[in-house]
């Protein structure tokens, strides 16, 4: 995190950076109050070699499924992220494109859009949606999509150029996300600090 983007607090011993204050204190996106990663704000990851396993159900569809472990480009800050334990539950849609390079290798890359739908907390272990509302976000993530595809029936259907680029979905997400969900009197929290600090998801 950059010193610009940490929050200074006052202690006893003085003035110092802290970036767990910038991470924890309520932010605004939209009339939306959250805390946690600002808005525009991007992390790097590192994928271990994974399993990706796929079952054709028709001639276009396939049930996919992945499994690896992902690793920060980068450190987190000290102190800042949400306990070791928690968990996500995450909505992905996405362009794959691939090209064929020999009988067993291919290139690939993956571009698309990713919607918390919940999270776990570690020291509670309670979701922070039941599962009917994880079904009702889904379905409303996956409308916002349909409706924006279906404005766009004259421009052709890609992945975005690049990571600079990101999809005109956006725009209509940002309507979704201020779907209702499980929060207090509307604030959007990042999960509970444990014994005073938090660790980067």
């Amino acid at each position: 995190m950059k010193t610009s983007d940490r929050a200074t607090v006052t202690t006893r011993a003085g003035s110092r950076s802290d970036p767990a204050v910038s991470y924890n204190e309520f932010k605004d996106h939209e009339g939306r109050k959250y805390t946690g990663m600002k808005i525009g704000r991007s992390h790097k990851w590192y994928y271990d070699k994974g399993e990706w396993k796929e079952t054709k159900v028709t001639p276009d569809l396939w049930q996919v499924s992945y499994a690896v472990t992902k690793r920060r480009a980068g450190r987190a800050p000290e102190g800042s992220g949400v306990p070791v334990g928690t968990e996500y539950h995450w909505y992905i849609l996405a362009h794959q494109n691939v090209l064929k390079l020999n009988a067993n290798d291919y290139t690939t890359s993956l571009a698309g859009l990713k919607f918390k739908i919940a999270h776990r907390r570690a020291e509670t272990g309670k979701w922070s949606a039941t599962p009917r509302a994880q079904r009702k976000r889904m379905i409303e993530f996956l409308r916002g999509v349909i409706e924006e595809l279906e404005q766009q029936k004259s421009e052709p259907v890609r992945a975005p150029a690049d990571d600079n680029s990101a999809p005109k979905a956006v725009t209509r997400m940002r309507a979704v996300a201020k779907s209702k969900s499980k929060t207090t009197r509307g604030i959007v929290r990042a999960p509970a600090v444990r014994n005073g600090r938090r660790r980067a998801a």
